[in-house]
């Protein structure tokens, strides 16, 4: 698709033939209302319009295509589990084509943004062997620390990251599974660890799945990059995300909890 710009017939159809098996499911433990998320593949589809129109036609349910506004909210709804915020709060997901920054605090109206910078993207281009070299890493980092130049202006009290790149960060060094941060000195051993072994072996030794243990060196060389560029020496990893922030948004909100998601942002609950 990243080379057509377009799913296409074949690939909608197995696409739909997902989302109404999953629909399925749900409605057989008790749901009465599905509700589908599309994120940056879908945004970057020249035939997203209809996607959402095959979706639409499985027994009522509805496919959002998600802005990067969108996704970062109820990233941050996610994280803080709608609980008022008290402090200014950076909450960054590192995907594989893009990454969302959300920067939310008590007094101001949430402020979001998503570049394209993945770590699939960064690997495509970079990575000339596998483990990377060491010249490819720092490519990589160069070219993460240019583009996080355009993401929101913050000083924040906390970052937090979701996601399955600091998710599966966390799981090279037994100190970051404990306490779920990762320090700069932790990504540095991290990167390190990752370049002594090809993805297959990472994979195994470390329980990652080895798509994802590819393109690992990438995240890693992003979320450094990120911390730099907001003088932070550690990022604490979530569990939660945008799939639990929109349950709770839909769940508080209703149908109108899109409209509502830089109110929702702040927090609601006590």
């Amino acid at each position: 698709m990243a080379q057509r710009g377009f799913l296409g017939g074949e690939a909608r159809a197995d696409l739909a033939a997902t989302l109404a098996r999953f629909a399925s499911v749900a409605r057989s433990f008790g749901a009465d209302t599905i509700s589908f998320l599309g994120t940056e593949p879908i945004r970057r589809a020249a035939d997203a319009a209809r996607v959402v129109a095959d979706a639409h036609a499985i027994d009522g349910a509805s496919l959002h295509v998600l802005s990067h506004e969108d996704e970062a909210f109820l990233t941050i709804i996610g994280v803080t589990e709608g609980m008022p915020v008290s402090h200014e709060t950076l909450v960054i997901d590192v995907g594989g084509g893009s990454t969302e920054f959300c920067v939310v605090d008590p007094a101001h109206r949430p402020r979001a943004v998503g570049i394209r910078l993945g770590s699939n993207g960064l690997t495509d281009r970079f990575a000339t062997a596998d483990p990377p070299t060491s010249d490819d890493v720092a490519a990589m980092r160069a070219a993460a620390a240019e583009a996080v130049m355009a993401v929101p202006a913050s000083d924040p009290t906390e970052v937090i990251a979701v996601g399955g790149t600091a998710s599966n960060l966390v799981k090279v060094l037994p100190d970051a599974i404990a306490d779920r941060m990762l320090t700069r000195e932790r990504i540095a051993t991290i990167q390190a660890l990752l370049a002594s072994q090809p993805a297959a072996d990472a994979s195994a030794r470390f329980l990652i799945n080895p798509i994802r243990a590819r393109i690992l060196p990438a995240g890693a060389a992003i979320v450094d990059a990120i911390l730099e560029h907001y003088g932070a020496n550690a990022i604490r990893v979530s569990e939660a995300g945008l799939r639990e922030g929109a349950i709770l948004a839909a769940a508080y909100e209703g149908p109108r909890w899109r409209d509502r998601l830089p109110e929702l942002a702040h927090g609601w609950r006590t």
